[in-house]
């Protein structure tokens, strides 16, 4: 079945055999009080609430529907085994990552795997039957097994929800483009880190160049409302 999702720069025809949601790092590293950016003093947690609530309703519009869902995790083993190393620009730049380099106490606190730090939010748990794939990388495609997971449910378009937008959205989205999936932005469904030109600056970006831009709302009306395609 086809749906005509509003969107920036044009309405999109998705394919809903073929869409799949996913759903980035809504973990409680970046989104509750507590977890990293909050011990790092860079948690807006007004937005995060905002993108949770939004995320909840796209997330119960692609569970009504059936359609496929993937959660995306950003993890690390303990002792940062792959991080990377001093060989990768990762290494130096990922903010958990630096910040367990730099302070004994932190070791293994942010992001490790089995951390109250790494776990998907509650609000947005899995249920059976959804995907969850780790990463240690920004972009779910590398070192991950996304894009066979994607390419096996025969999945080309992609909606995109979570945190942050100007980096673990942006840049799995950008790879996604790059694999010639088709992708969606879910603005309100995505929050950045930082001041709010950034977000404005990812979704100018992603309506320019890699993609399209629509709202939890229409998107929902979309996907519960229309039996057939139909024009914008």
């Amino acid at each position: 079945m086809e749906v005509v999702v509003p969107a920036r720069p044009e309405t999109i025809k998705l394919d809903t055999a073929r869409t799949a949601l996913i759903v980035v790092d809504m973990q409680n590293a970046f989104a509750k009080k507590g977890g990293m950016l909050d011990v790092l003093g860079t948690l807006d947690a007004a937005r995060a609430e905002r993108v949770i609530a939004a995320d909840k309703k796209v997330l119960e519009a692609f569970r009504r529907r059936g359609l496929k869902i993937i959660f995306l995790r950003m993890t690390y083993g303990p002792n940062l085994a792959d991080a990377g190393g001093p060989e990768s620009p990762n290494y130096w730049k990922e903010g958990g990552v630096v910040a367990m380099r730099r302070n004994p106490a932190w070791k293994d606190r942010f992001l490790t795997i089995g951390t109250w730090d790494w776990e998907i939010i509650d609000e947005l748990k899995p249920k059976p039957g959804e995907t969850v794939i780790n990463k240690s990388r920004y972009s779910g495609f590398v070192k991950t097994e996304l894009d066979d997971v994607l390419k096996k449910a025969n999945i080309k378009y992609l909606v995109f929800i979570g945190i942050a937008t100007n980096v673990c959205v942006e840049s799995t989205l950008r790879h996604a483009y790059f694999q010639d999936y088709f992708p969606v932005l879910v603005s309100d469904g995505c929050g950045n880190v930082g001041p709010e030109f950034i977000q404005d600056a990812s979704e100018t970006n992603v309506a320019s160049f890699f993609g399209w831009v629509a709202t939890a709302e229409d998107l929902i009306k979309a996907l519960g409302g229309h039996h057939q395609a139909r024009k914008g």
